[in-house]
């Protein structure tokens, strides 16, 4: 079959011809006709296989008749990520260069101003993430009245990432009349109810099993211990072991793991670069720009970069982390073994990793082979809860450790008080406490209290006429009166 035969236009034709394609993918066969025809598509197919020149291809040429309007787009394209939406932009760049189409991009990290500049010339294409979108319209912006085509790829990330009553909303300010196309990797239950929702009488177009994975893809398990040096370590080591290794993408699913597994392949002299969720738009482009060109071997990412990402170089996909979710394995080890190449999975597993890997396989369908001995996940278990009991000991015996010592130094700070008490009591100088033997000569100090019947110190709180202290108290602690102050004062001529 040829891309002739689906009834594509001649300049989209022409376009496909210089981009070096010449037979349509399963998915392109089956999903460019009913798009054609103006028909509800909803299209599931593995990562890798084509699915957005599936959509973009049709939509060139059902966009050659008409014009759009200063701030209403004639199409929409949902995409979860910046990355996904400024790849399908170039795909249209691609396909449509012998179309004068207006493609405008509505992603967060770019100025408003320069969206806004874009859609006041009217928009032929409009390609956005659901958040940026509907921060366009709130500001008066965007009329979505004029929408024909309505396209939501990575259905299930839509899902993951929590943009499904965002789509709702959208959905409602596009006419009820337009054509709807969802295309999909994974196929989970809440997405078909997503279908049923917004789909009339859709064509289904399913090229292979939902949650299958290429057989382009050899995929192997790696043991590794419970520490963070050791998983590093045995990433180091399947890297220098792999032969013909050329692009390689690492996925771990929190972003501090990127950062410091960054910094630990840097410390090692690898070609490394890192991208994940809160680095700035400008920063990822950059660094998937450099890592397209081969200026970086070795991409460490999250799970932004896990859906539809086109790198055709890349060799080898390294799972840092099992993931979480059993569908994201599907899209990560999707970003290599793409458009019929070979590609190799590599997942470290610990202890840990159990119930994610029986996930994994039960939502593949397989069981994937180990390199070198399996992990004895009862033995891990057993060793993870006698280290974690030993490190319980550690942290009593340091507890105890510790009030031990802090009742040292209360006795030697009680003690050296006690000795100092001492000393002073036993001070050959003149002590107030003499003063008040009976029979004993007192000194006569004018203007204070003698010390037999000074008042005791007040309670603390707030000071009172009552309760302030009598004035001998002042010379209470006083080794003796100096000799000064028994003087009697002599009046002033």
């Amino acid at each position: 079959m040829s891309f002739a035969s689906l009834g594509l236009s001649e300049k989209v034709l022409s376009a496909v011809e210089a981009a070096g394609y010449n037979e349509p993918t399963a998915i392109q066969a089956g999903a460019i006709p009913p798009i054609l025809e103006r028909k509800d598509v909803l299209g599931i197919a593995q990562t890798g296989t084509g699915k957005t020149a599936s959509f973009t291809l049709p939509m060139i040429s059902l966009l050659e008749k008409g014009r759009a309007r200063a701030r209403m787009p004639r199409t929409l394209i949902l995409e979860p990520t910046r990355e996904l939406a400024a790849q399908v932009e170039e795909n249209f760049k691609r396909y449509g260069v012998n179309h004068k189409l207006n493609v405008a991009l509505l992603i967060g990290g770019v100025s408003f101003a320069d969206q806004d500049r874009i859609l006041e010339r009217g928009a032929d294409v409009l390609i956005a993430t659901p958040g940026r979108l509907l921060d366009h319209v709130e500001r008066g912006k965007l009329l979505m009245q004029g929408v024909e085509i309505l396209v939501i790829d990575e259905a299930d990330r839509m899902l993951d990432m929590g943009f499904i009553p965002d789509i709702e909303r959208i959905s409602k300010l596009i006419p009820f009349t337009r054509q709807t196309m969802l295309f999909s990797a994974t196929m989970p239950k809440e997405i078909q109810g997503l279908a049923d929702q917004f789909l009339h009488n859709p064509t289904r177009v399913e090229v292979a099993k939902a949650s299958s994975t290429a057989d382009t893809v050899t995929q192997r398990l790696v043991p590794a211990g419970f520490e963070d040096y050791e998983k590093r370590a045995v990433l180091r080591d399947q890297i220098k072991a792999c032969d013909g290794l050329s692009n390689a993408i690492v996925f771990c699913n929190r972003k501090r793991d990127v950062a410091t597994l960054f910094r630990s392949l840097i410390r090692h002299e690898f070609s490394v670069g890192a991208l994940h969720g809160d680095m700035d738009q400008r920063s990822r482009m950059t660094m998937l720009d450099n890592f397209k060109k081969g200026n970086i071997e070795i991409l460490i990412a999250s799970d932004v970069a896990a859906r539809g990402l086109d790198i055709p170089s890349v060799s080898h996909v390294f799972n840092y982390d099992l993931p979480i979710n059993p569908e994201d394995y599907v899209h990560r080890i999707g970003r290599t073994g793409r458009a019929g190449r070979e590609g190799t999975a590599i997942s470290i597993v610990t202890g840990d990793d159990e119930k994610f890997l029986k996930a994994i396989e039960e939502t593949i369908g397989k069981s994937i082979d180990w390199d070198g001995e399996p992990v004895d996940f009862e033995a891990a278990a057993e060793d993870k809860k006698a280290r974690k009991k030993a490190r319980g000991r550690g942290r009593d015996r340091d507890r105890s450790e510790r009030a031990e010592r802090s009742e040292k130094r209360g006795k030697e700070r009680r003690s050296t008080k006690e000795k100092r008490e001492a000393e002073a009591s036993n001070s050959t100088e003149y002590d107030l406490a003499d003063a008040a033997v009976p029979g004993a000569a007192q000194p006569e100090v004018q203007g204070f209290a003698t010390p037999q019947n000074h008042a005791p110190a007040p309670r603390r709180g707030r000071r009172t006429r009552d309760n302030a202290p009598a004035e001998a108290d002042l010379f209470k602690n006083a080794a003796h009166i100096p000799a000064f102050l028994l003087r009697e004062a002599r009046p002033r001529a």
